[in-house]
């Protein structure tokens, strides 16, 4: 396991006319099920398809037809449960949350109110090197998405595509153990690399697979602590909520903005209206939307078109057997078996695909100095190209053949990035293009020291500046790797020039 201290949440003082506030954050995730199917019905889950095109009788709320359970998305969302440390309700329900909107046919929502199926979980959320948080999961309940309205193709009407009607989604609910906009944005990508680990959602946000509501009120220093006591919610002030979040940077300003608004509100006397709210970030401001639902405003009440659904401990337990492991587990092993330093292992797990790819290069191999060209060199190179990990020119295998080449003393760390270049490029074995165009380093101690008396002989003059200032050493080295077209050992032709100096 990771060596972490879990620090008490330091809340986000923002200083007010009248004294400090701080800051409470709770947040509802809505994380698109990773499945091929709908949640109740066989239509497409694609992205991208011709508007109204995944679209079954059932997703289209026609006359007569009935939800048929998606065992897949329920397998998704007990895999989503057991990774996020969280209990498994062998037995839940569906209910219908009744509301209109022009993009949802049947008139309501199949969620999970009273008996979600997953229980009470959570996320440690690393805020800096060594240091976590323990943000608790309230629940996560399985419901169908609505579909999309689209006000933009005409000047007089709205359009309607129903591609997104039925989708699954897990709505992963936090307890407000959130303190600070830099710690929601965490807490948000902490869960997407989960989930990704996970492959129960991509995670991708700029298609709206993930997107955040997120609850946002003040209080005044030590109300936060009452309410630990007394899991009394009125020590929190009311809360808006933002809704449909899908940008880590946006959330963090939408929380600040909100955040001042209603301390400004209170300190001028008046109360914040429990209300839903938009962000608009053009103006980075938040705008109000409509007063906010409680639940006996949809009129929730169980689903009479589907049985309660009961899961047996033992398909859990297979599950279970079955999980990945999970990147705080793998970032301890990196640091553990390759002896990587704390940054490097966050980097290489950030993204299962990254990790993945590190393992294969750094395999039967030396650890640090794979990370070291995975890093610098490969990504380097692929933010500068605008590519990800999968679209890489440079195979694990090819890169973990340069590093064999580096170990071997075969090449010199110069001639390995210049072989690098050509591998990106170009493609083909390393070791070929080695043996093929010459680039071995020079090793043969005879022909180095040759070089560097012919130097040296060359230069009285710089010889006698090294022998005052040791440092100046350095140009005789520089010349001799410039003679021998940078092939020669570095080590080598800096042991031999300290030599002939007398250094």
């Amino acid at each position: 396991m990771l060596d972490l201290t879990y620090d008490t949440p330091k809340p986000k003082v923002i200083s007010g006319a009248t004294g400090d506030w701080e800051l409470v954050i709770g947040m509802e995730i809505h994380a698109q099920v990773s499945s091929e199917a709908k949640l109740f019905s066989g239509a497409s889950t694609k992205f991208g398809a011709e508007p109204n095109s995944n679209v079954s009788f059932v997703d289209a709320a026609m006359p007569g037809m009935l939800p048929v359970i998606n065992e897949f998305c329920v397998e998704q969302a007990v895999r989503t449960g057991l990774g996020l440390k969280a209990g498994i309700n062998l037995v839940s329900a569906f209910d219908r949350k009744n509301y209109f909107y022009p993009d949802l046919p049947q008139g309501y929502q199949i969620s999970q109110l009273y008996h979600p199926i997953v229980g009470e979980g959570e996320v440690l959320v690393e805020m800096g090197e060594g240091i976590a948080r323990l943000v608790r999961i309230e629940r996560i309940h399985l419901e169908q998405d609505a579909g999309k309205s689209i006000h933009d193709m005409d000047p007089h009407m709205s359009f309607v595509d129903l591609n997104r009607t039925g989708v699954a989604l897990m709505e992963i609910v936090s307890r407000p153990d959130i303190r600070g906009p830099e710690e929601a944005a965490a807490y948000v990508g902490k869960l997407r690399q989960i989930l990704r680990y996970l492959g129960t959602c991509d995670g991708n946000m700029q298609n709206g697979n993930l997107r955040a509501d997120v609850n946002v009120s003040v209080c005044r220093p030590g109300q936060y602590e009452k309410y630990q006591e007394t899991q009394d919610f009125s020590h929190l002030g009311t809360r808006c909520e933002i809704k449909n979040m899908n940008s880590m940077r946006f959330i963090q300003a939408a929380i600040d903005y909100e955040a001042r608004r209603q301390i400004a509100i209170l300190e001028d006397g008046g109360k914040i209206d429990q209300e839903t709210r938009l962000y608009d970030p053009d103006r980075n401001e938040t705008r109000s939307m409509r007063s906010k639902e409680e639940a006996h405003d949809y009129r929730y009440f169980p689903c009479p078109d589907l049985m309660p659904l009961e899961i047996e401990q033992a398909w859990v337990d297979g599950i279970a057997a079955a999980l990945p492991e999970l990147p705080d587990a793998k970032k301890a092993r990196f640091m553990q078996v390759f002896g990587l330093t704390d940054y490097d292992a966050s980097v290489l797990t950030a993204e299962v695909e990254n990790a993945a790819y590190f393992e294969k290069v750094a395999e039967g191999g030396d650890g640090k100095l794979a990370a070291n060209w995975v890093i610098n060199e490969l990504f380097g190179r692929l933010k500068k190209d605008d590519k990800g990990i999968s679209e890489s020119p440079v195979s694990p295998e090819q890169l973990a053949g340069i590093i064999r080449l580096i170990k071997s003393d075969a090449i010199s760390g110069k001639i390995a990035k210049d072989l690098f270049e050509i591998v990106y490029v170009e493609g083909g074995d390393p070791e070929k293009i080695v043996e093929d165009r010459g680039m071995k380093q020079v090793t043969d101690t005879g022909a180095i020291e040759a070089a560097v008396d012919e130097i040296i002989a060359a230069n009285p003059a710089q010889v006698e500046k090294a022998k005052q200032n040791p440092k100046l050493a350095g140009w005789f080295v520089g010349q001799v790797m410039k003679a021998t077209g940078g092939k020669a050992n570095p080590k080598a032709v800096n042991d031999l020039v300290a030599a002939k100096l007398g250094l």
